[in-house]
Formats: structure tokens, sequence, C-alpha cells
């Protein structure tokens, strides 16, 4: 299986990788070893916290590494009409009659309370490719699903502001 992520993606995963060896580890190991001198470790809590720090931390660095050895690199390739990687589409829904806009970004972008949705989502997947004007099929699952019209497109980029999302 391959995630696919942008260059900047990338970018942004190796980043924080290397801060998180270079720089957060090497403080953590001595939050730890610092703690553990403070005696007892069976009601210690300060060693309890900066063990578990450590532990979120190369968690964390596992992660990273395994999306970046199983990356496969995408570029929107989409034109000026169809909507595409980093548009922001601005959608009807008919059953609820209100409007909605979304940013269709990768998956390791997506925060929909900034309205970021993953293109792998089922709104997001069901945008792909579509115009202004197209009505389309949401399916959320075998039981669930509405329809929505595309009302416009603004095409966009990967400026590289949306961060990475944490766990």
């Amino acid at each position: 299986m391959h995630n696919e992520l942008t260059r900047i993606d990338l970018k942004k995963m190796r980043e924080e990788l290397d801060y998180r060896r270079i720089t957060l580890r090497p403080q953590l190991l001595e939050e730890v070893k610092v703690a553990r001198s403070f005696g007892d470790l069976s009601e210690n809590f300060e060693y309890k916290a900066a063990k578990q720090e450590k532990n979120r931390n190369e968690s964390r660095i596992r992660y990273l590494e395994n999306m970046i050895k199983t990356a496969r690199i995408i570029e929107d390739h989409s034109d000026g009409q169809t909507v595409g990687l980093y548009d922001k589409v601005t959608i009807w829904l008919e059953e609820d009659e209100e409007e909605e806009t979304w940013q269709v970004v990768t998956t390791v972008r997506q925060d929909v309370s900034h309205g970021l949705i993953s293109k792998e989502s089922p709104m997001g997947a069901a945008l792909m490719g579509k115009k202004v004007g197209d009505r389309f099929c949401v399916q959320v699952n075998k039981e669930f699903s509405y329809w929505a019209v595309v009302r416009s497109i603004e095409k966009g980029y990967d400026d590289g502001s949306a961060e990475l999302n944490r766990f």
C-alpha cells in the first residue's frame, strides 16, 4: 500500500522527522533521566509523564518513517474547469438546502473544522473531476447517500499552509 502525498507533504514530514530525531529525542531522554533521579519510580509522576512523552515521540517517528517509505508522489493535473487537489469548491446540498465550501487536500492534511477535506473522503472522492453545475451523489456508506451540486470552483495549489495531522 502506498500513501498518496504531494512533494510538500513529504517535505513537511521530513522536516518534522528531523526535528523529532535531532532536537526532541535528546531533550526527552534527558527529561526521563532527570525524572528518574527523583527516586521511587512507583510513585514518581514526573518519571511516568516523561516516559510517556518520550514514547509518544518515538511512535510519531515510526509513523513518519513509514509514511515517507511508502509514499507515492501525486500532482494535480486537473484543468481549469474541473475539481482537483487543493481547489476550493462550493457545493449545494440538496437535502439540507444549504451551501458548503470545502478545499480538497491530501489525507495527511485534512481538517474538517477548517474546511479541509481529504480527497479520499466520501465528499472529496465524489468531488474530484466534477465541473460547475454537475449534480453528484455522495455515497457515505451502504445505507446512506446524498445529492449535491457543484456551484463554484476556485482553483488552488499546495502553498504549504495546511499543517500535517497529529495524533
